[in-house]
């Protein structure tokens, strides 16, 4: 007779709450609406309910410092009470009240004791409902919601403390939309534990951000190729992106490393209808992943909840998952979805930087599985100025997603898009009237695209204008509907600085990405290439340096654009205006630089916030890849504004120089 199927719920985990009573997403009711799901269903009928135990602290500084645990053993005490708030301000999105460090504690314990318990055997597979979350926890701080990291803690209670268990190889599964940061410090050097992590990387701009979440940072040392690191170029990703990372990373390098344990940090912050995340896992999405994994390991799982904000999904994503532990049939079936274009890209860049560590990963994907990608060819017009939001909500009335959709990825992107724009017209200057002729329209109006990086080499600019690449690019631009070349080239000078940031670019390689710093100063001076094109070029030239679409077809079929006539004449007032639909992309940000000729001069670039990010460290200052600064050299020699010599340095000083 199988081994039961644990289940860990303990209300004690709800005590961790704002300490006013304020609203926040990481909140009792994310436990709450889970278990009322679970009990509706008959679930904890079927498993062996468990109740939370504390972790001690011998084994909690297995990972965690001292000055760490006693800050978190004590921050709920009374003599807390005046500096607590202060305290929590001193980390990154952390708060403190008095049931924080039972809470906490109670986490990292039920993490160690539902493990266990499925390593000895008695419990088949388990789920563990706690908070707060904890994968964004490192040795000496908290962060991001998270207080201890409970799974770090769990893999190294069964490897350190268990040996008689026989666990010798651990694989963490890290699905939650954000990079699990702080497993990955834990384990990057110790090849025990292979950590697998897919998560929104956004070129290193979504939270955590920085470098951490790239492809490129596979471990050292011993554990040099047993950290992987999945990271989406952009949101919306859903099912058959998820089941293509599976297939084609996780499951073949699962099955060479053949754990004895699998652990899952099961975040379901990229299901759909996320406030945060902004991805589509549906829950039978969810179920599929988890199918896949059962076959190792004999079985041996255990899910950790980590993230996940939205009450609905996350209720039900849990329940997909607690019927596939309980052997239900019919809750992972064939997708009818295809991956987009950049998990293709995303997953060969793994593979590739893999594979010499993991040999199964060798190898070009299949032709036939890379046949007609997804592209994102429903954007709605919609601009807002240079404030950003950590919630938008992207779900329908009384915050579930609409039934009957086949395809939620393309749904959400339509509902996430109008559902801002209605709720946000006022303040965010959004202009509802959108041609829908647009093309015909805006390609007789122009404007000045000024280019600071590589498009000053009118080759590589006519990359995106009529297809194709040049050397040094590993990826070609589909080009615009319209393939007119420019009508007047001119070159100026404009009072911004120049900057190179990013870990690293699919189209260049490792290194920076050149940005413009999005407001003026006199003190400083930035080249930059002018190119007379239409309005109508200039939105899909948008389209295409923030990796939305990889085809004509998919630019042809785009309902309305991101700047229209009204635009203009918004930019010519506000100087910049954030487009929503980009807004966690490279080039979100489109700037006014002035007038030539009576005609705009436009540029794009980063958001102010972001340049916070990269002064503080979150984002990554970077100098560029050797092609991409070749190809900038040749735009500033062939442009006669500086001799080779003069543009390295003129990049080199960009690239050294803090913001």
């Amino acid at each position: 007779m199988a081994a039961p199927v644990g289940l860990l719920y303990d209300e004690r985990m709800c005590a961790h709450a704002t300490p006013n009573g304020e609203s926040h997403p990481e909140n009792p009711d994310r436990l709450r609406s889970i278990w009322r799901k679970l009990q509706q269903e008959g679930i904890p009928d079927r498993c062996v309910v468990m109740e939370a135990k504390e972790a001690e602290d011998k084994y909690i500084a297995s990972v965690h410092s001292q000055t760490h645990i006693n800050l978190i053993k004590t921050i709920s005490s009374a003599e807390f009470d005046s500096r607590r708030h202060k305290i929590a301000c001193k980390f990154n999105s952390i708060y403190f009240n008095k049931g924080s460090s039972e809470s906490a504690y109670l986490a990292a314990g039920s993490a160690i004791e539902v493990t266990e318990k499925v390593a000895k055997g008695e419990l088949s597979c388990a789920i563990a409902l706690v908070r707060p979350p904890g994968h964004h926890a490192e040795h000496n701080e908290a962060m991001g919601f998270c207080l201890f990291n409970n799974v770090a803690i769990a893999a190294n209670y069964l490897l350190n403390e268990k040996p008689e268990l026989g666990i010798r190889k651990i694989l963490i599964v890290d699905w939650d939309v954000h990079h699990g940061n702080g497993t990955q410090k834990t384990f990057y050097d110790d090849s025990r534990v292979l950590f697998f992590s897919v998560h929104r990387f956004d070129s290193g701009s979504f939270y955590p951000s920085g470098g951490d979440g790239a492809y490129c940072m596979i471990g050292e040392g011993p554990g040099q190729g047993y950290n992987i690191n999945v990271p989406w170029e952009h949101g919306r990703c859903g099912d058959a992106d998820y089941l293509a990372v599976w297939d084609h990373v996780l499951i073949p390098v699962a099955e060479s490393f053949n754990p004895d344990i699998i652990l899952v940090s099961a975040g379901f912050d990229a299901a759909a209808g996320d406030p945060l995340g902004g991805c589509s896992i549906t829950p039978r999405g969810y179920a599929f992943l988890l199918e896949k994994l059962k076959r190792f390991a004999q079985g041996k799982l255990v899910l950790l909840l980590e993230g996940g904000y939205n009450l609905s999904s996350i209720a039900n994503s849990v329940l997909a998952c607690a019927h596939v532990l309980l052997g239900d049939e019919g809750y992972s079936r064939k997708l009818n979805t295809k991956p987009f274009e950049s998990t293709w890209r995303v997953i060969q860049l793994v593979r590739d930087e893999l594979k010499y560590y993991w040999p199964v990963l060798s190898g070009k994907i299949p032709e036939e599985e890379l046949k007609n990608p997804r592209s994102i060819s429903n954007l709605q017009l919609y601009w807002s100025s240079d404030t950003e939001s950590d919630v938008e909500e992207a779900v329908g009335p009384g915050g579930t997603i609409p039934s009957g959709a086949e395809d939620v990825s393309s749904c959400l992107s339509e509902l996430n898009i109008a559902n801002v724009a209605s709720t946000s017209a006022t303040s965010s200057n959004e202009v509802s009237e959108a041609s829908v002729p647009w093309r015909s329209l805006l390609s007789k109006a122009e404007v000045w695209y000024a280019s600071y990086g590589s498009n000053m080499w009118l080759p590589r600019f006519l990359c995106y204008i009529k297809g194709g690449k040049v050397e040094g690019m590993n990826i070609p631009c589909c080009g615009c509907c319209d393939t007119s070349t420019p009508k007047d080239i001119i070159w100026r000078k404009v009072p911004h600085r120049l900057f190179f940031g990013g870990m690293c670019d699919p189209c260049w390689g490792d290194g920076g990405v050149a940005y413009l710093h999005p407001q003026r100063d006199e003190k400083e001076r930035v080249h930059v290439c002018i190119y007379k094109i239409t309005l109508e070029q200039f939105n899909d030239i948008l389209l295409q340096e923030n990796s939305l679409v990889d085809e004509v077809n998919a630019l042809g079929k785009i309902s309305s654009p991101l700047i229209d006539l009204s635009g203009l004449d918004l930019l010519s007032e506000k100087k910049s205006l954030i487009l929503e639909p980009l807004k966690s992309s490279w080039y979100p940000n489109v700037v006014f630089l002035g007038m030539e000729d009576g005609i705009p001069i436009l540029t794009m670039t980063c958001k102010m916030s972001d340049i916070d990010r990269y002064k503080s460290g979150k984002l990554v200052l970077a100098p560029p890849a050797k092609e991409y600064a070749n190809t900038i050299i040749k735009g500033l020699v062939g442009g006669k504004q500086l001799t080779e010599d003069e543009a390295m340095d003129y990049i080199n000083a960009a690239s050294s120089r803090k913001l």
